[in-house]
């Protein structure tokens, strides 16, 4: 308090949502282009990606049965938890239990809860470079400091391992680790999330494993849950029904605590996370009533489907993306939704970095891409690919238009 006053300042994190805004106010609408954002990762913006009937008819269901009007308990409909559970040990050499599973909005309530749970004095969390830049926002208002540890472009975006070691300290709590990758299209191998676990147990730290887009992979490597190696190191997953399931609107996920020996999931631990969920507000019960049947009933093929067209978009994004010679993908998407490209600023004779860039193509082309700063490296770019083939084809053959108007051999 200074001079009576309350001194309350606010994060200068800048955000994607906050980013995305911006330039969409930017578009010329006299230049009657219809608007194509390749910006946000919701897929449900494009008719091609809806879900699948019975994850609808399980809403109604449970809206229509008058059963779930009321309050749930505030981690969670017990038999949410426990399907999620029975869900996630599918993929693990042990079984979870209903008490390891709370029910979040959406996965990025269970990111401010990680780091609300693991907040102390002086305390650190490594995060990827580039990353999601809501770990930092939250870890703002927790006064939790924020280290970043490059991702290596010309290794398939695996994790240095090197300034891993090198960040680490004795107040360092968690590791971040976002697999499939957000926002870079990786998706770690086996070999890869054992070398970080190790790491993770050699500094006496936990593992935070984003996995929003679990399973959502078309590459040579198959989703792996960190959660495999919980027995080595305690894990906290993160995950939720959008991405797989194309609800991102739902807001329906989870935090879980993937530790099968207990050394992080003891009895004051526990009590510290039920008490901060007392504070939350979760899922409407009707919604949370609704996710065993999804979970049980979804048919393979739904998913399926899904990554067919994943898998097209991801080939026209990376093969149009080859004909801008402005840009530089390091690695074809194995997973998610995303791509990370270099620009090559020095191609072009009036642009001066990625947010230059991104703003000069909306208001020129009604195209939107996010700045690559926005997620921690400046001059590159993110462009989500869960779009609609023929407008993702439109929205790329618009941003070569571009460069080659901007482009210093634009006479020659």
């Amino acid at each position: 308090m200074v001079n009576g006053k309350m001194n309350m300042e606010t994060p200068t994190n800048v955000t994607i949502k906050g980013i995305l805004g911006t330039l969409m106010a930017s578009v010329d609408e006299k230049k009657k282009k219809r608007l194509i954002s390749l910006g946000m990762g919701d897929p449900t913006a494009y008719s091609c990606f809806t879900t699948n009937t019975v994850v609808q008819d399980s809403v109604v269901q449970t809206l229509e049965s008058q059963k779930f009007n009321g309050y749930s308990p505030t981690v969670g409909l017990l038999q949410t938890r426990t399907a999620i559970a029975e869900y996630l040990s599918l993929n693990l050499p042990y079984k979870l239990l209903e008490d390891d599973v709370y029910i979040t909005a959406g996965c990025t309530q269970a990111i401010e809860v990680a780091i609300s749970i693991l907040a102390r004095p002086n305390a650190n969390i490594l995060v990827p470079k580039p990353g999601f830049p809501i770990y930092e926002l939250c870890a703002a208002f927790r006064n939790v400091e924020i280290r970043r540890f490059d991702l290596l472009p010309d290794k398939g975006w695996e994790v240095d391992l090197e300034a891993v070691d090198a960040l680490t300290d004795q107040n360092t709590v968690a590791i971040v680790i976002i697999n499939p990758g957000n926002p870079c299209g990786n998706v770690y191998s086996y070999q890869h999330l054992k070398k970080i676990a190790e790491t993770a147990k050699k500094h006496k730290i936990l593992v935070i494993a984003d996995e929003v887009y679990g399973h959502l992979t078309f590459g040579d490597n198959p989703f792996v849950p960190m959660g495999v190696f919980g027995s080595m190191v305690p894990v906290l997953t993160l995950g939720s029904l959008s991405k797989r399931w194309l609800v991102p609107g739902w807001r329906l996920g989870w935090f879980v605590t993937t530790d099968p020996n207990g050394s992080f999931k003891n009895a004051k631990t526990v009590e510290r996370i039920k008490k901060y969920f007392d504070i939350c507000g979760g899922p409407a019960t009707f919604i949370q009533a609704a996710v065993p049947r999804i979970l049980k009933d979804t048919k393979k093929a739904f998913f399926t489907s899904t990554l067919c067209t994943l898998k097209q978009t991801c080939d026209i994004c990376f093969e149009k993306i080859n004909e801008i010679p402005c840009f530089t993908c390091p690695q074809k998407p194995q997973g998610a939704m995303a791509v990370m490209v270099k620009l090559t600023v020095c191609l072009l004779k009036d642009i001066s970095d990625d947010i230059d860039f991104c703003f000069k193509l909306a208001k020129e082309e009604s195209v939107i891409l996010l700045p690559g700063v926005t997620v921690g490296l400046k001059n590159w770019v993110r462009i989500t690919f869960a779009a609609e083939p023929s407008s993702l084809e439109e929205a790329l053959d618009r941003i070569k238009s571009f460069y080659q108007r901007h482009s210093h051999r634009q006479n020659v």
